[in-house]
């Protein structure tokens, strides 16, 4: 019986997989997508939304079963892959709260007590409306593998607990969490020699975004670490938004990969019973905002898509970090879509690499600041 159900599931797959193939090559793109996408990433794409559409349940839950048949999983690798190797280091064990550590060849040949001869940490937080994906979901541990090679720099990919098993706050204390077991624990792979915690950068995309902006509140001027230093913050397409349905997000209602249907699930799951979308957590500089932007809130790389319904919230952040007095940068890429940083084969993927790069090398070693 087991088995007579399985097939049936891979036969329904293959005829979706068929289904949506037939779509694309016959219809032409909506002016909410981005043009002239390749057939294949279309296709993913497509696939990918459906998925989404389909393990969210009308009652808030999710199907875990069914997500699990399709989020593929990368295991930890102690030879270099890619120039990089990988390991998992459990914090938690209590509520599954881990992180993946990425250490590219170029720290595991070189050990040196020189500040400016070591790599930068950066602790990324991956998206997925604070609901879906882990650290080693495989287009997460292939992305933070790549950043690791080539900016270079340490990773660490934090596995926190999600919605709506988890709501709100548990996502932030999580994520503050391994900034302080980092702080403060000897953990094995993670050498001091080549790696600077004084210079730490968190980052995220999409909902991760929305996660290392609130950890870098309690980071900045709510803790004192004993080593580490928060200087930079890089927020990928973060996930904001507001009660208020903003033009962007009316224009591209049922834009690629995200909807604002999807959007609206997840803030719903992820809030706590009876908030609206001007929550704190949502609307970061809306009127029930109550945290005070520190001085010591790190700079700030923004990166925003044109066919993403969320940019003008981007931007929103953008300003409001800009009136706040903060040291922050706003990059738009015209033609992308959510998520386009997860594909090396775009151009404007390759830009993004580049544009972290230079962020991160004019916060550590200019010796004036950043000049952009």
């Amino acid at each position: 019986m087991q088995l007579m159900q399985q097939r049936i599931l891979i036969i329904s797959i293959i005829l979706l997989l068929l289904l949506l193939l037939f779509e694309i090559t016959m219809t032409k793109p909506p002016s909410t997508s981005p043009p002239d996408l390749p057939c294949k990433v279309r296709l993913s794409l497509s696939l990918l939304t459906t998925v989404l559409n389909t393990v969210r349940r009308s009652n808030g839950t999710i199907n875990r079963r069914l997500i699990s048949l399709f989020d593929l999983k990368a295991s930890p690798s102690s030879k270099p892959n890619n120039h990089v190797k990988t390991c998992d280091v459990m914090v938690d064990s209590t509520r599954n709260l881990w992180f993946r550590l990425y250490v590219p060849s170029a720290a595991i040949t070189t050990t040196t007590t020189s500040p400016s001869a070591k790599l930068p940490l950066i602790i990324y937080f991956h998206g997925g409306g604070f609901a879906l994906f882990s650290a080693n979901s495989k287009p997460y541990d292939d992305f933070c593998k790549r950043l690791s090679a080539e900016l270079p720099a340490v990773v660490v990919s934090v596995n926190y607990r999600l919605a709506p098993e988890h709501i709100y706050p548990s996502q932030y204390e999580d994520g503050f969490d391994v900034l302080k077991f980092i702080d403060q624990t000897t953990i094995d792979g993670f050498d001091l020699n080549n790696v600077d915690i004084t210079r730490c950068f968190l980052a995220g995309d999409s909902a991760g975004g929305n996660l290392a902006h609130h950890v870098a509140i309690k980071a900045s001027d709510h803790h004192k670490f004993g080593k580490m230093r928060v200087v930079g913050l890089i927020a990928i397409q973060p996930f904001f938004g507001g009660k208020e349905r903003t033009e962007s997000e009316t224009r591209l209602s049922k834009g690629l990969v995200l909807s604002l249907g999807q959007t609206d699930w997840y803030w719903k799951t992820f809030l706590p019973e009876g908030s609206d979308r001007d929550h704190a957590a949502v609307n970061v500089f809306g009127p029930a905002s109550k945290d005070v932007l520190g001085v010591k809130f790190p700079a700030t790389i923004v990166f925003v898509g044109g066919f993403d319904l969320l940019q003008d919230w981007q931007r929103r952040y953008y300003e409001g970090l800009k009136k706040s007095g903060k040291e922050a940068y706003l990059i738009e890429y015209p033609n992308s879509f959510h998520g386009f940083y997860a594909f090396p084969e775009f151009k404007e993927s390759s830009f993004f690499v580049k544009e972290v790069r230079d962020f991160i090398e004019k916060l550590c070693y200019a010796p004036s600041g950043i000049s952009f």
